[in-house]
């Protein structure tokens, strides 16, 4: 599970900036929202709220950023155009059924090189106190250089590697893993929690992992279909037909010309488009070709069903820009409601949202689960609802957080001023 995620001069972040998933259980509010692992209290969910371009799909590209370094598929930390300094930070901590890890990297964006790169282990005694013990260090500005392991021979070798091999990688893809114990467990550790992360865009949601769980005709397919059917969409049934028959006639009687005009031009253009034809709803017993006669949030169920479906079985990091987009807003508050369910004990949801409703210390959050963008003219901010005290700023569990955003208590809210716009449309009318 992630724990958290901290960065540094990375897209539109040009200070150090911080967002945790870490739970403070001195508030005994919602503890269902909280698993405990390892000693380590982790939320099961979190949204990020705030006005258009202030960050929040720019800290959702840093979290698909850090995924992708850290499975060696090529993408790369870009530093915030604004900052001389050219160099991206990033520290991660997340946990495991084992133990906790952090793992911190610096990368020289104009050299494309890694200069510093930390792996380590974070343990805590029975008083709760914190221990750091570092298994990798590799500082190549400092010329410092730590492998921890019992094997000397072993130490000594990759602390040699360490010093002479390329800095365009992280080490565990630049060295052969399988010759050092040590970079071999290192990189189990990493590559196994990158894989659980989904990063999902609800603008451009794709539909290939539902339609590829619809193919398996089993269990899993059930739970998919009754995720879909239990969204409360008028559907009787939602599955994949292989038949091309039915397809082609009722799609001509919906399209006489023959011609898919889809409202959603992305499924059209996807690489499994022939594959949605095959995607069937059925209501009032009549059976009709979803991509041309459900509607847009239906489609998007569908897509996501397979996504959540999978989180909540897998206890995977499912993180959604715009959870909120085409869905009505007591859907939404169901899907964060099963990942906040006792019965969840190894699943993640984080999501970008607008709808305020969503604001919600009584029914659905701990305050430590909102988070808010904002930005001015010098820097992105990211902070949590945890941050408004009860002392300092009138703020409860108990508190209309709805009304108290719209005040602006909690700034990330916009000011849009378009009566100058609708002036001069009139004036040169």
């Amino acid at each position: 599970m992630l724990i958290s995620l901290k960065v540094n001069n990375c897209f539109i972040y040009n200070t150090e900036t911080e967002f945790t998933m870490r739970s403070d259980m001195r508030n005994k509010h919602f503890p269902s929202n909280v698993v405990s692992v390892n000693s380590t209290n982790v939320l099961k969910s979190a949204i990020i709220m705030g006005p258009n371009n202030v960050g929040k799909t720019n800290f959702v590209k840093c979290i698909d950023a850090v995924r992708g370094i850290m499975l060696n598929e090529g993408k790369r930390m870009v530093p915030n155009i604004f900052n001389a300094d050219k160099n991206c930070e990033f520290a991660i901590s997340f946990c495991d059924n084992s133990f906790e890890y952090s793992f911190e990297l610096k990368y020289d964006f104009p050299k494309n090189d890694y200069i510093f790169e930390k792996f380590s282990k974070i343990t805590y005694d029975v008083h709760k106190n914190k221990k750091e013990t570092i298994i990798l260090l590799r500082d190549t500005q400092n010329k410092e250089y730590i492998c921890n392991t019992e094997d000397e021979a072993e130490k000594n070798a990759v602390i040699s590697a360490m010093k002479v091999t390329a800095k365009n990688n992280l080490l565990i893809y630049l060295l052969d893993t399988s010759q050092f114990s040590v970079l071999s467990e290192i990189k189990d550790i990493i590559t196994s929690f990158a894989k659980k992360i989904d990063i999902v865009d609800m603008n451009n949601i794709p539909m290939k992992k539902t339609i590829e769980m619809l193919k398996m005709s089993d269990g899993k397919t059930q739970k998919i279909v009754n995720f879909i059917l239990n969204a409360d969409l008028y559907l009787e049934n939602y599955q994949y037909l292989k038949a091309d028959n039915a397809n082609n006639d009722i799609i001509k009687v919906l399209d006489p010309n023959g011609e898919l005009n889809l409202q959603e031009k992305v499924l059209k253009g996807s690489e499994t488009f022939m594959d949605q034809l095959h995607l069937f709803s059925t209501y009032k017993g009549l059976t009709v070709p979803s991509l041309t006669f459900d509607s847009t949030g239906t489609k998007k169920i569908a897509c996501l069903a397979s996504y959540v479906i999978d989180a909540l079985e897998n206890g995977r990091i499912l993180v959604v820009d715009e959870l909120d987009n085409s869905l009505h807003f007591k859907l939404v508050r169901a899907i964060i409601a099963m990942f906040n369910n006792e019965l969840n004990t190894k699943a993640q949801l984080i999501c970008t949202v607008h709808d305020i409703t969503l604001l919600d210390c009584q029914k659905l959050f701990r305050k430590e689960q909102i988070w808010f963008a904002h930005k001015d003219m010098e820097n992105a901010y990211l902070y949590s609802l945890s941050e408004f005290t009860a002392e300092k700023d009138g703020v409860r569990d108990t508190s209309d957080l709805v009304e108290k955003y719209k005040r602006g208590v909690f700034g990330a809210l916009p000011e849009p001023d378009l009566f100058e716009s609708l002036l001069e449309v009139q004036n040169n009318g």
